[in-house]
C-alpha cells in the first residue's frame, strides 16, 4: 500500500504542468502490486518514461528502485535528455548537458 501512495504521488508530480502549454499526446501505465511503468508525451515535446519495483518487501530495508529518463525542449530551442536511476543510493541523472564530478 505504501508502495502505490508514494508512485501515486509522483505520478501526479510527474503530470503537474500549466494545461494551456501541451497536450498529452500518449500516456501508458501499467501498476503493479510491486512495480510499475509509465511513459509520457506531449506536445510541447516532452517525454518522460520510468520503470520502478519495491525492493526487499516487508523488511527494513524496503524501498522504491527506479530508473528512467525525461528529455524538453528549453527556452533555448535545444532538446535536453536526463537518464537517472533513483534507488538505496539515491537520485542519479546522467546527461550530456549536467556537469561531471572529477575523478577521485
Amino acid at each position: 500500500m505504501k508502495f502505490l501512495i508514494v508512485f501515486v504521488a509522483l505520478f501526479a508530480v510527474a503530470l503537474a504542468a500549466p494545461a494551456d502549454e501541451q497536450t498529452i499526446l500518449r500516456l501508458d501505465s501499467d501498476v503493479g502490486i510491486d512495480n510499475y511503468k509509465y511513459a509520457l508525451e506531449t506536445s510541447d515535446g516532452t517525454t518522460k518514461e520510468e520503470q520502478g519495483e519495491l525492493k526487499n518487501p516487508g523488511t527494513e530495508q524496503e524501498a522504491i528502485s527506479a530508473k528512467g529518463s525525461f528529455s524538453f525542449v528549453a527556452d533555448d530551442g535545444q532538446t535536453y535528455q536526463v537518464n537517472y536511476i533513483a534507488d538505496e543510493n539515491g537520485f542519479q541523472p546522467q546527461g550530456a548537458h549536467l556537469p561531471v564530478a572529477p575523478q577521485a
